[in-house]
């Protein structure tokens, strides 16, 4: 047994309700299955933002992966709130709870992490007001109802955890009994003209597309692009490559401004999936 995760902005960045929910995930899904289909997959990139903003890319991406039972979500730390020393913030038993029920932990995997790599530590906290998990969950259930997670936050955006923790885990899915999915959660560049956010996504996406972690964290830092997840896909970049990746496919792309039809300060949103 364990805490079960309370959802912190269902009824605000998704429908709060089952019902509802259960219908705009399924009507998202049904937009781009035509045109999907679900493969195996090391590795995924989707977007945390309001699924009325990122819902379309978010499905994109899980309209072509065939899930498998165990999925490590990583996540970007936007709350500051962080007490794991080595920056790497684990849920590592109990659930995560969302309108359409609740998602479990995958206990042995994450014992397993934590003996593994140092930097994870449990940490709750971090995890109670953070969204970039919580958004992709209704997704995960919808088309892997016995779903299981292993949740990280991370506070770090550098290389050498980012390394770290990539090799820990592809060490651990190489000896793992089933398949495991290892899942970014993160949006692209903030609140810049439509054509900044653009080529700066283009950049990023770039560096994603050659499963170079190191060289999109220096690029962010560079061209100033506030990628939210830079280091958990960074980090997952790592661990894919470790894992045999040879290419990243990004599947859908958008911005906010497509929605809002406001072009002055957009967010962008790639999916990206990595065979």
């Amino acid at each position: 047994m364990g805490a079960v995760r309370a959802p912190a902005v269902s009824g605000r960045f998704y429908p709060g309700t089952k019902g509802e929910l259960e219908r705009a995930v399924r009507e998202l899904l049904r937009t781009v299955e035509p045109g999907a289909h679900p493969a195996a997959a090391r590795a995924a990139i989707a977007p945390h933002a309001g699924y009325l903003y990122s819902g379309l890319t978010a499905a994109h991406v899980f309209a072509r992966l065939r899930v498998p039972r165990l999925v490590v979500i990583l996540a970007p730390n936007h709350t500051g709130v962080s007490r794991a020393p080595g920056g790497a913030s684990l849920w590592e038993a109990g659930a995560f709870a969302s309108p359409l029920g609740e998602v479990p932990i995958d206990t042995t995997f994450a014992a397993a992490l934590l003996a593994a790599c140092p930097l994870v530590a449990v940490d709750h906290e971090a995890h109670r007001a953070e969204h970039a998990v919580e958004v992709l969950i209704p997704f995960l259930q919808t088309v892997r109802p016995d779903v299981a997670i292993v949740p990280l936050v991370l506070a770090w955006d550098a290389w050498p955890p980012s390394s770290e923790l990539g090799e820990a885990l592809a060490a651990l899915v190489q000896g793992a009994p089933e398949p495991v999915l290892l899942l970014a959660s993160s949006d692209l560049n903030h609140y810049e003209a439509a054509a900044v956010g653009e080529l700066k996504d283009a950049q990023a996406l770039a560096a994603v597309q050659a499963l170079d972690g190191a060289e999109l964290l220096a690029r962010c830092r560079r061209e100033r692009i506030s990628m939210c997840g830079r280091a958990p896909t960074a980090t997952v970049l790592a661990a894919a490559r470790a894992l045999g990746a040879t290419r990243a496919e990004v599947v859908d792309y958008r911005h906010s401004g497509w929605v809002t039809g406001d072009e002055s300060a957009v967010v962008g949103y790639g999916g990206v999936v990595i065979p």
